[in-house]
């Protein structure tokens, strides 16, 4: 599987024990963040979903409540075949409740029913622009890795991937862009190459669940599509709910050096 990371966009890491180690430590920072009456605006979906954007409490090495730095096959396997590990950002935790998704506050219809059926399927680094319906590059970042904190079961809202969406996305954005100044490429309304690549992911890639348990690690391609799968009927988890941690450092070289690299 690490050998097709370059074709499927994505790779799953088998259990490390020191890596369930640190998952122990941060669950136990990630129930507090989700407690935390100051980050309270990140529960939304009717509370079936806590954002938790820079929420755990992490240090630059990924050290978290008495653990040690992160460390792991996926942290060894990013240091050599992607990009040298930074220091690291407070990661997103990301924790999903039983009855995920209902609507979001200020969600439009359509875009609920997106959410159910297509899993929310989005692609990191791109964002709305402040004024109108336009994406355009604003969180260009070198990797996603994603360290599940809690056993859940498989339809617990799982992460999801199109596999190889990544090829389609990647070589739409840069067909956009080709011919514009590499400077401005931030400020390029991306939406139509956006969507027309989506639909063409949507009809010929394979939609993956990616379940895993702590201990475990998933890498997926910075521009790999991605979502949250609906919670299943009689799916279960713990009362922290599926958590599941992720860290996006910034893409050497912004803009460019995410359409660009590798």
């Amino acid at each position: 599987m690490v050998e097709d990371f370059a074709a499927r966009g994505w790779v799953r890491f088998a259990f490390d024990r020191a890596l369930a180690a640190w998952a122990a430590h941060a669950r136990r920072d990630a129930r507090r963040a989700a407690r935390d009456p100051d980050l309270a605006q990140w529960h939304v979906c009717a509370g079936t979903w806590f954002i938790g954007v820079g929420a755990l409490g992490n240090d630059a090495r990924g050290r978290v409540g008495g653990s040690g730095p992160l460390t792991g096959p996926a942290v060894d396997f990013i240091a050599s075949r992607i990009a040298p590990i930074p220091r690291l950002h407070r990661a997103q935790v990301s924790a999903v409740y039983p009855g995920y998704p209902r609507p979001r506050e200020g969600e439009s219809c359509a875009a609920f029913r997106y959410r159910v059926r297509r899993d929310g399927a989005h692609l990191d680094g791109l964002k709305r622009c402040s004024r109108g319906r336009g994406r355009r590059i604003a969180e260009p970042h070198a990797f996603i890795l994603g360290l599940p904190l809690t056993r859940a079961d498989p339809g617990a809202a799982p992460l999801v991937v199109w596999e190889a969406s990544h090829v389609i996305m990647g070589r739409a954005l840069r067909g956009a862009l080709n011919g514009c100044d590499p400077a401005e490429w931030g400020r390029v309304d991306l939406s139509e190459a956006y969507q027309n690549a989506r639909r063409d992911v949507f009809e010929t890639c394979a939609r993956v669940p990616l379940h895993a348990v702590p201990g475990e690690a998933v890498v997926l391609h910075r521009h790999t599509l991605h979502g949250i799968a609906p919670w299943a009927d009689g799916a279960r988890a713990p009362p922290d709910g599926r958590v599941i941690v992720y860290f996006r450092p910034p893409m050497p070289g912004g803009a460019a050096g995410w359409l660009t690299a590798p």
